[in-house]
């Protein structure tokens, strides 16, 4: 058991519940047991899960069979749902919930994709101006085995750079848009979905939390383009050393899901990485996402990201 406060912020009038909170890894990912996510949390064990996704980024919990109308409500009592997903859609009946499923990705793109230590890692929907502050991922049908999520610490990231490094870092920004994987193409349905709702926007390098002030290594491999002011070399070649350490082994965890999992992670400061071995294996996987809307970065210098293409994610109400 272990006693949870709020980061950085005095308690309310009612201290914070006590969580059964077990730590995975030094550095990321938690779960915690003893809750019923089907019915509301007495103020004081919300703020105590929500000091538990500040420090530990990612918190997972067991065996809570919830309806989509339980799932949306669960994620209300830490911020305001989005529409499922701004470009692809939500599930029919229930605009905040998004279908993540085995087979989403088999009409986006064509050709073969060139394949990096990073291919796939990213921050839920960083091409908008205010990414979504968090997620909440719901699992129903799952695998035997296979099909595993990874996520990594952006905080954990940023301080293991040296600090020539971090200095450099502080004060860069980049362009972040929806575009094909590399040695891929589009398909028609994908630069169509695209059009209607065009996402891209730059956000600094370094973000400072806006809840805790820590800061991150804001790098979305799977959004983040090039960077701004540099040569298309230089860009690429920072992107790729950046792109290598965040998702160096010892800021991640990985999650074995079971049948009515959750995963819980604060989107300002993780990136993850969804499963591709599940295409090897002829086993159906379907999970389920809301998430919070979230407010624009801000750099270390204190300037806000900017929309170049697009509107911000706003609360689904």
């Amino acid at each position: 058991m272990s006693d949870i406060l709020l980061a950085g912020r005095e308690p309310a009038s009612a201290p914070a519940a006590s969580l059964d909170l077990r730590p995975l890894t030094g550095h990321i990912g938690a779960e915690i047991h003893g809750l019923d996510l089907s019915r509301p949390l007495p103020p004081s064990t919300v703020a105590a899960v929500q000091a538990a996704l500040w420090q530990w980024k990612v918190v997972f919990f067991r065996k809570q069979p919830l309806t989509h109308a339980q799932h949306v409500a669960f994620a209300g009592q830490f911020g305001r749902p989005t529409l499922g997903h701004p470009v692809y859609g939500y599930v029919d009946g229930h605009p905040q919930v998004y279908s993540v499923a085995r087979n989403r990705f088999s009409s986006r793109h064509t050709g073969d994709q060139l394949l990096r230590p990073w291919t796939g890692w990213h921050t839920d929907v960083t091409a908008a101006v205010n990414p979504p502050a968090a997620s909440i991922l719901r699992g129903v049908v799952i695998p035997p085995y296979g099909g595993d999520t990874q996520w990594t610490n952006l905080e954990a990231a940023y301080e293991a750079l040296s600090p020539t490094l971090r200095d450099f870092v502080d004060a860069l920004r980049g362009i972040h848009q929806f575009v094909p994987p590399e040695g891929q193409g589009a398909t028609e349905e994908f630069l169509r979905k695209n059009r209607a709702r065009p996402l891209v926007s730059e956000h600094p390098l370094v973000r400072v939390h806006p809840a805790t002030g820590r800061r991150s290594l804001y790098v979305s491999p799977l959004f983040l383009q090039r960077i701004t002011g540099l040569s298309p070399r230089e860009s690429r070649q920072l992107l790729d050393l950046l792109f290598e350490h965040v998702v160096l082994p010892e800021f991640t965890v990985r999650f074995r899901w079971e049948k009515d999992s959750i995963a819980f992670w604060d989107n300002n400061a993780t990136a993850h990485l969804a499963p591709r071995d599940i295409y090897r294996l002829d086993f159906d996987r379907q999970l389920y996402r809301v998430t919070l809307k979230g407010e624009v970065p801000v750099g270390v210098d204190g300037r806000p990201s900017t929309a170049i293409e697009g509107e911000p994610l706003d609360a689904y109400e």
